[in-house]
């Protein structure tokens, strides 16, 4: 059975989830079923989701279960190779998984993503450099990529 707890940020609220020793979901709101109960896993993720908004951590080390299509876990995927502190668009990810014309079907599928921050959703930008889209808002896309640029020698995009 899936567990989850709710943590507060000074960004924002978070719900982490685990099932089966893997984190299924971090998200802004509770769009999951399961019970609250705060365990050791979901205490180590949220541990390194504070260590990454306090510019401490780069890279998270979790085990991590997304159920999703194939195309959206090729596009969650591609996610993850995003390096802190780099944007990219949406054509980039579709280019990566070898669709170059997927470009609004990567929007829908990095919509969908069910791990934010660990899965970097909010690296991808329009084309045109825009902010576009995010579950928790495009302040907080915006508070996320103004973080990882304070903190990274890797500025700009892709």
């Amino acid at each position: 059975m899936k567990k989850y707890y709710k943590y507060s940020t000074d960004l924002c609220d978070l719900y982490i989830a685990e099932e089966n020793s893997h984190i299924t979901n971090i998200s802004f709101s509770k769009n999951f079923e399961g019970e609250l109960l705060e365990t050791k896993l979901i205490k180590e993720a949220f541990k390194q989701i504070e260590e990454y908004l306090q510019g401490k951590r780069k890279e998270f080390n979790l085990p991590l279960e997304t159920k999703g299509t194939d195309f959206q876990n090729r596009v969650w995927n591609s996610l993850k190779k995003i390096p802190y502190g780099k944007t990219f668009s949406y054509k980039d990810i579709a280019v990566d998984i070898g669709n170059e014309k997927a470009s609004r079907a990567v929007g829908n599928a990095n919509n969908k993503n069910p791990i934010v921050i660990v899965i970097p959703c909010h690296r991808v930008i329009g084309k045109n450099g825009k902010l576009v889209g995010y579950g928790g808002g495009i302040s907080i896309k915006k508070k996320l990529l103004e973080l990882e640029e304070k903190h990274s020698e890797n500025k700009g995009t892709k």
